[in-house]
């Protein structure tokens, strides 16, 4: 959920210390949603937003967004976009006129690609991105690392965790319609059942077949609430000697 990870990222940002930051965010639902949850929790905690702007993605300069952000005397600039888009733009825009070098983020902005374009110049900016750490994601990783799937950014393990669940809620029903995998996704996916990590999908398949019953763990420690949610944690991203690292899940 962006909004749960909007106050999990304002919590962060207070017990850093940071009293006060300014905001940018892609012009989109995505880009809004996480801005309005972040600036409610911040505030409450006790933070100021100096600023708020929206910026678009696909432009070629950002110098007149940052110069506004930078205006507002701020030091540390938030930044709710993508990788690839207007958020490494803002970033490019910052460091060439030197307005900010401490930045924090969510998701859509965490990745290789931007500390490799950017390197050590990132140092001590932070951020967050979905995912925990526990035998479940241990597995995982060498699951992921063995088939050449990159961890580095967000989703992997949950997209992965998506697509074993469709398979497996097929299974419980053996039909592939859209009615069948809805009523059967959360019986897979919560106990009673034969414990089921990632790597083990024909495992799962054969004691689905077979009428036995399942707890999907998967990548991420799959468990669904009453309603279909899955709260999830939050891993705390800070670039280190240019490199982003997992520093704490949240």
């Amino acid at each position: 959920s962006d909004a749960r990870q909007g106050q999990v990222l304002a919590n962060i940002t207070m017990k850093k210390g940071i009293k006060k930051v300014a905001i940018t965010y892609t012009n989109n639902d995505y880009g809004k949603g996480l801005s309005e949850s972040f600036g409610t929790e911040y505030k409450k905690l006790g933070g100021k937003i100096l600023m708020i702007s929206s910026h678009e993605d696909g432009k070629a300069d950002y110098s007149a967004e940052v110069g506004s952000l930078s205006a507002s005397g701020a030091s540390d600039l938030v930044i709710f976009g993508f990788i690839d888009q207007g958020g490494k733009g803002i970033i490019q825009a910052s460091l060439d006129s030197g307005a900010f070098d401490s930045f924090i983020f969510t998701d859509g902005m965490i990745g290789p690609s931007l500390t490799k374009h950017f390197g050590k110049a990132l140092n001590g900016s932070y951020g967050t991105m979905p995912g925990g750490e526990s035998a479940a994601t241990e597995k995982w990783k060498g699951i992921a690392k063995s088939s050449g799937i990159a961890i580095d950014g967000p989703f992997r393990g949950s997209s992965y965790d998506a697509a074993a669940l469709i398979a497996l809620a097929i299974q419980a029903g053996n039909s592939t319609d859209k009615a069948s995998i809805q009523k059967h996704v959360m019986g897979v996916a919560n106990a009673p059942g034969e414990k089921i990590f990632a790597g083990e999908l024909k495992k799962a398949l054969e004691i689905l077949a077979k009428g036995g019953e399942i707890d999907y763990v998967g990548a991420e420690d799959v468990e669904f609430n009453e309603i279909g949610e899955v709260y999830g944690a939050y891993q705390e991203m800070e670039v280190i000697n240019g490199e982003f690292v997992s520093v704490k899940v949240h």
